[in-house]
């Protein structure tokens, strides 16, 4: 990582993901997560407060340390456990079949390896737990999705190799899982080639 990719960005995202429309997307899509929780992408711990009480315990990914390092309130004030394991979501450093639940909030975007990556968390998850996530990616609208394709290059230079474009709920079903319910709609105040939400839960089968 570069100086502004570890340093810069990680506190630019730390102020620009926890406005109001972004908390209500966090706590609409964390309601129902219980247990041990694997968390991908967990940047500065801004999903941390609005974790239900069924929560037993979080184990966070993520390549950034000035991220870990704007989390350390949020930990501190948390009701439970919360440690860190590796930094790769393409390689998670955790037993099979060992979570009740795996979160991934505006996070998939991001990932250069998100095919792999979503394997890792299917294999992490226990038969029958489930995968929250709420992420931007590509929009139904074709004048939107012209746009996505225009700014794309953009995008990734400016905010640590982020896509506009991705399918999310295809990625995630490619993986293997069997996806329960998403909830399509545009972010409150973001501009539509950026915001086009795709919010739900799926399941490993297996």
């Amino acid at each position: 990582m570069g100086f502004y990719d570890e340093r810069v960005l990680p506190r630019l995202l730390n102020v620009f993901m926890n406005t109001k429309a972004i908390r209500e997307q966090r706590t609409q899509t964390l309601e129902h997560v219980n247990g041990d929780v694997l968390e991908i992408g967990f940047g500065s711990g801004l999903n941390l407060p609005h974790y239900p009480s069924t929560v037993t315990k979080i184990v966070g990914v993520d390549p950034s340390h000035t991220a870990a390092q704007l989390a350390r309130k949020r930990i501190a004030a948390s009701p439970f456990t919360v440690e860190f394991v590796g930094l790769s979501a393409e390689k998670i450093p955790v037993a099979d079949a060992s979570f009740d639940s795996v979160v991934t909030t505006f996070t998939l975007c991001t990932i250069p390896d998100v095919g792999n990556a979503l394997r890792e968390m299917h294999r992490a998850l226990k038969p029958g737990g489930h995968l929250f996530f709420v992420e931007h990616g590509h929009a139904d609208d074709p004048a939107v999705e012209r746009w996505q394709q225009r700014l794309n290059g953009f995008q990734q230079k400016v905010f640590g190799g982020c896509h506009l474009d991705r399918r999310i709920s295809q990625l995630i079903a490619d993986a293997g899982f069997e996806i329960g319910h998403v909830h399509n709609s545009y972010l409150k105040g973001a501009p539509k080639f950026g915001g086009y939400l795709y919010r739900g839960v799926a399941r490993r089968r297996h």
